[in-house]
């Protein structure tokens, strides 16, 4: 199979080679797209240019920009709206204070992205299905399209519960009519697809090929997908079978985030994002929407998504991972030393999301203060690794959660014995508690938080802590938007909590 990738727009995802040798601007920038597809390229029964859509897919604001980062990132106790006071006002009802609506832009958009997602990768999966004897590389091709079909299923099923299954190629709109599986319905057909990624995706890609999907990829999220089922022994399987394979803690945390840190051997699944001055179509909104609002060479972004004191009071005293995930306001910030501008009555935020942060050096010669180029980490090994220690905690296996914690910890210590002491009680509740912390900070503003709260039953509690009082238990599950119901013609149902 030639692993050529087009560059025409909506049907791409363009390979940037990442290393964390990388440390220069010029270094950077001299990245070049792999070329372009052509159907000349394809060997006979390959679908590279209908697997290239999908991941084009991936791009989409309701994927990678700001509702989905609104859905999973502010609603926790981590963050809030941010922006200016003024700012985007009914969102903050609707993502701090839980005052969901049925009609909302950001809501609409995010089912409406992974519903294309689903589409897009549905056309693949239809068209291998319709082969005799499809080659290898083609059984490849359909493996990457049923794990970002599993990932947009897994997404929706978490945000609203009940959705349409829609797992077959739509020709007319008519189609997609369908009213709403099951949650269980929903997780058989990720389970599925899950299944089969994991057993023919590769290993690993020549490193030319960025981006693409492993088997790592596929087990790390079935693993994240058994929790939410409580399924422990086999999550943590999973998560094992990740472990020790091709990704590693070896990147130090303070790089992972950064513009040469992205595809590290940290990274198992991330959206790949290309921007210069002439290739502006191929980046993500994803840190454009999160960077500093200010003015001049600091109106870096929209400003949503701003970590919060719940957050910042979470990192046990001299954790340097607070410092990699809070961009302070007032203060001259490593590694660009550039002092960001204090908080104001307008705009009175304390911090900004440091996992945005971008490069100066970048910013000047693409000519943009929008981060479009910055990659969206989706999964990571440290998640997995603190996966396995959860999963391993419930089965009783407490030398392996005293392991995996360790081999989180210590990778953030970065050798100074002097902080994060190693975990050492034997009792269970004490280590689901130091799970926990180590899942919110080591994760902190990765979008993972609100569901790992409402998956472990203690969202209204800690919500209320934290001073967002309005959640109550349906909000674990959005509203389905209104205008796909009323589309429907009454085949679509609203969740029945709304």
């Amino acid at each position: 199979m030639k692993n050529i990738f087009n560059i025409k727009p909506r049907v791409l995802l363009t390979a940037l080679t990442f290393s964390l040798a990388l440390s220069s601007c010029d270094d950077f920038l001299e990245r070049k797209p792999l070329g372009q597809y052509t159907t000349e390229d394809l060997t006979s029964g390959s679908f590279e240019s209908q697997v290239f859509a999908a991941y084009a897919g991936l791009r989409h604001s309701g994927i990678s920009g700001l509702p989905y980062i609104a859905i999973h990132n502010i609603r926790s106790d981590d963050a809030d709206k941010g922006s200016s006071v003024s700012d985007g006002i009914d969102a903050e009802n609707i993502f701090d204070n839980f005052q969901y609506t049925k009609d909302f832009w950001l809501i609409n958009n995010y089912w409406t992205g992974h519903y294309n997602l689903i589409s897009l990768s549905n056309n693949v999966i239809t068209a291998v299905e319709e082969l005799n004897n499809p080659d290898q590389a083609t059984l490849v091709n359909r493996a990457e399209a049923k794990f970002l079909r599993a990932y947009a299923y897994f997404n929706l099923v978490r945000t609203f519960g009940e959705v349409p299954k829609i797992d077959f190629r739509v020709t007319e709109q008519a189609q997609a009519n369908v009213p709403k599986a099951s949650v269980n319905d929903i997780y058989a057909l990720i389970d599925a697809d899950l299944q089969e990624a994991a057993a023919v995706l590769p290993i690993s890609w020549d490193v030319r090929f960025p981006g693409r999907l492993t088997q790592s990829a596929a087990k790390a999220l079935q693993a994240k997908t058994f929790l939410y089922r409580q399924n422990w022994g086999a999550a943590l399987a999973a998560a094992q079978s990740v472990i020790g394979n091709t990704t590693s803690l070896s990147t130090p945390y303070d790089q992972i985030f950064t513009e040469a840190g992205e595809n590290s051997p940290e990274s198992i699944f991330e959206i790949q994002a290309v921007y210069t001055q002439t290739l502006t179509n191929l980046g993500v909104e994803y840190a454009q929407v999160q960077g500093v609002r200010g003015a001049g060479a600091w109106d870096l972004g929209w400003g949503w998504n701003t970590p919060n004191e719940s957050l910042a009071s979470a990192f046990e005293t001299g954790d340097p991972r607070k410092d990699v995930t809070l961009l302070y306001s007032g203060q001259v910030n490593a590694p660009y030393n550039e002092s960001v501008p204090p908080a104001t009555a307008v705009v009175p935020r304390p911090y900004w999301n440091k996992k945005v942060y971008t490069n100066p050096s970048v910013r000047a010669a693409t000519n943009s203060r929008f981060g479009q180029w910055l990659n969206v980490r989706v999964l990571r090994y440290g998640d997995v690794v603190l996966m396995a220690a959860e999963a391993a905690n419930e089965l009783g296996q407490t030398q392996d959660v005293l392991k995996y914690l360790e081999m989180v910890r210590s990778r953030a210590r970065g050798g100074n014995a002097a902080i994060l002491p190693p975990v050492t009680t034997t009792n269970k509740a004490e280590l689901q508690e130091a799970i926990r912390h180590e899942r919110r900070v080591e994760l902190g503003m990765e979008n993972e938080r609100f569901f790992d709260l409402v998956r472990w039953g203690i969202a209204e509690q800690v919500f209320q802590a934290a001073g967002k009082t309005g959640y109550q238990a349906r909000n674990r599950y959005l509203p389905i938007p209104q205008p796909e119901i009323d589309r429907s013609a009454g085949v679509l149902v609203q969740n029945p909590e709304y």
